[in-house]
């Protein structure tokens, strides 16, 4: 067994998860996906599918349609990107590991963004990579970006950038300066950008587009740049494992080599559910946002109101993150919680030792009641408390 593989950590969320999974008294928000149900007409796209016996190969890339369907979406949102630039992956997860695949090898630097969801700092690893972190800074209860230092990391030897915004956990997302001058100077070293922007849609300020800032907004098509998106969260399609890559023409091909060796294809009528699903986009993904902003707009305040809480609300993506003065070992708080409290939410020491003391709440419910519960929970918890 590679040493590599057993220096992993394991996920903390699932740690504390796995202490409370099965619980009927648990309220859980550890997890980052809503609670509500893919829509009915994405589903029966689906089930259509399969009694059309659709349940053998597709193209590597994923379907000529789907493809298509999916250029034509990103075109809607950030200029013309054509369907030689889109690979159909097994979810975001795999659309990650597919672009890490393709652009590191053992050895190489490559520099993340942290606090940061573990995937894209373990993925790096696992391929032997000489990984390097610049942690966004807190600042009350928001988190910005030291750009500077960020920049003195991307050298002419770093071979990878990775970020990731609207950033998971924290809602940081980057402007469109910030943008603008991580690609000149990317350009400059020759550094490959490696841009998850799953949560871009999930973004509560105004907007032309009514998304966050993308670097392909700013990009040229040639441009050492892999965009990874997901069908997870804008479209309530967490447990359905599709996504896309968006990344220059010369790139595709061999993309689809690395699908072939690592799951060969998407299911088809996974892909059929996805084409129905961007068809139809403005039936969920709108109302899925105006939901999450009531969402936000009920939990941060109520955070706000406890005593040693601090937070801000998010511009984007769908979790709380928040400190608890006085608490700096979140994995074992968020334990304490669940065995306690009754309340299920992630320690942020998973996303990075930056986030030490903090715990992120995903507020993506039907029944923004529940978040309410959620807080007395905790508030209760807080009081029962030993002072000093």
């Amino acid at each position: 067994m590679r040493q590599t593989l057993i220096n992993l950590e394991e996920s903390k969320i699932r740690e504390v998860a796995n202490a409370g999974m099965g619980r009927s008294d648990v309220l859980a928000f550890w997890f980052g996906e809503s609670d509500e149900v893919t829509p009915e007409f994405i589903r029966q796209a689906a089930i259509d599918s399969l009694q059309k016996g659709e349940t053998f190969y597709s193209h590597n890339l994923g379907l000529p349609e789907l493809r298509e369907a999916v250029a034509g979406y990103m075109s809607g949102l950030h200029g013309a990107i054509g369907s030689d630039r889109i690979a159909i992956t097994s979810g975001g997860v795999n659309a990650l590991m597919l672009a890490v695949q393709a652009l590191v090898d053992a050895g190489d630097r490559v520099v993340a963004v942290t606090p940061v969801w573990p995937n894209l700092t373990a993925q790096p690893l696992i391929l032997g990579a000489d990984l390097h972190c610049v942690s966004l800074r807190p600042d009350g209860g928001r988190w910005t970006l030291d750009l500077d230092a960020l920049l003195a990391q991307v050298t002419g030897k770093t071979r990878l950038l990775i970020l990731n915004a609207p950033n998971n956990p924290t809602g940081w997302t980057l402007t469109r300066g910030e943008q603008e001058a991580i690609l000149a100077h990317c350009r400059g070293t020759g550094t490959w950008i490696l841009a998850d922007e799953v949560y871009e849609r999930l973004y509560y300020e105004e907007t032309p587009n009514r998304c966050a800032p993308s670097f392909l907004d700013v990009a040229r098509p040639e441009d050492r740049l892999v965009v990874v998106h997901s069908f997870s969260k804008s479209f309530l399609m967490t447990g359905w494992r599709l996504g896309w890559l968006v990344m220059p023409p010369s790139l595709t091909r061999h993309m689809g080599k690395l699908v072939e060796f690592n799951t060969s294809c998407a299911s088809v009528f996974t892909q059929r559910a996805g084409v129905v699903a961007l068809q139809r986009t403005d039936e969920v993904t709108p109302r899925v946002v105006a939901h999450l902003k009531h969402c936000r707009d009920t939990l941060v305040p109520l955070l706000k109101a406890l005593p040693g809480v601090q937070v801000e609300a998010a511009r984007g993506g769908m979790y709380a993150f928040f400190k608890l003065d006085g608490y700096e070992d979140s994995l074992g708080v968020a334990k304490r919680l669940v065995a306690e409290a009754g309340l299920g939410l992630a320690p942020g020491s998973a996303f990075g030792p930056e986030a030490q003391g903090w715990l992120r709440w995903c507020f993506a419910s039907r029944e923004p009641a529940r978040l309410a519960q959620g807080v007395d929970r905790l508030a209760a918890w807080l009081r029962a408390q030993p002072a000093g």
